[in-house]
């Protein structure tokens, strides 16, 4: 592959293969998304996933991952990420953030996505509203010519005026032959630093964590799971997406 300033650039046989990895996980996040429900365990995502991963013939890209032991990040209510899949019961009111990812062919699929369990309060449905929205203002700005921070304004403007927090310990990445590469997508802008130009061929994996209080996180004791600090709650949108020369493509949809 072509680099620039580190970054890999993709031709349209790698971005193929990567929109088909995409895809997998998409459609696997749509299968979760139908069985979200009050009383069920999240241990049985896990499962559930396991099992879909087998029927398409690809591999979980997190389970090994840096010694994470699951295929799937199940994160509830105040957890921002990285959660464990357990014994835990689903209630109504909750939500549950699944983020996931697949390897295809050497390729990777990577995004997340967070569900209401049952009726949610108005501020738990605003928050997910916000933040898929703030997503999608992020991925407008990806497009040749612009920078890195193009996006991560879009994202941190829109969920700052609508009164809500940042994530600032876990940002966004490039996505190709491997699950993190150059360059890291931070969701707010960082002072006094330039933005990495844009580029055709830059595969991006976007995806704003924003908290309904404080941004600041904990990790609880099993090393992994990221929880907000003042535990009020958080959502986390992720879509991987390819810089064309007709504007940003978003590979992560199902069919």
């Amino acid at each position: 592959m072509k680099k620039f300033r580190g970054v890999f650039l993709k031709n349209d046989k790698e971005i193929g293969l990567l929109r088909e990895a995409n895809r997998i996980v998409a459609t696997i996040l749509d299968v979760l998304g139908q069985h979200v429900q009050p009383g069920v365990k999240t241990m049985y995502f896990e499962d559930l996933t396991q099992n879909l991963c087998k029927q398409f013939g690809v591999r979980p890209a997190f389970q090994g991952y840096c010694g994470f032991p699951f295929a799937l990040c199940c994160s509830v209510n105040e957890e921002i990420v990285h959660g464990f899949p357990s014994q835990r019961v689903l209630q109504e009111g909750d939500i549950v953030s699944f983020d996931m990812g697949v390897i295809y062919h050497g390729f990777y699929g990577d995004s997340a996505r967070t569900y209401p369990v049952g009726t949610v309060s108005e501020e738990a449905d605003r928050l997910m509203t916000v933040t898929r929205e703030s997503l999608m203002l992020g991925i407008e700005q990806a497009i040749n010519g612009n920078t890195l921070y193009d996006i991560s304004r879009a994202v941190q403007t829109h969920v700052e005026s609508n009164g809500f927090g940042v994530v600032r310990r876990f940002v966004g990445h490039g996505i190709g032959t491997r699950l993190h590469e150059r360059p890291e997508i931070p969701n707010f802008v960082p002072p006094g630093l330039p933005g990495v130009p844009l580029k055709v061929g830059m595969v991006l994996a976007i995806e704003p964590m924003v908290t309904v209080g404080s941004y600041d996180v904990d990790i609880l004791e099993d090393n992994w799971t990221a929880v907000t600090k003042d535990r009020k709650l958080s959502a986390h949108f992720e879509h991987s997406v390819a810089i064309t020369a007709n504007g940003p493509e978003i590979l992560s949809l199902s069919e």
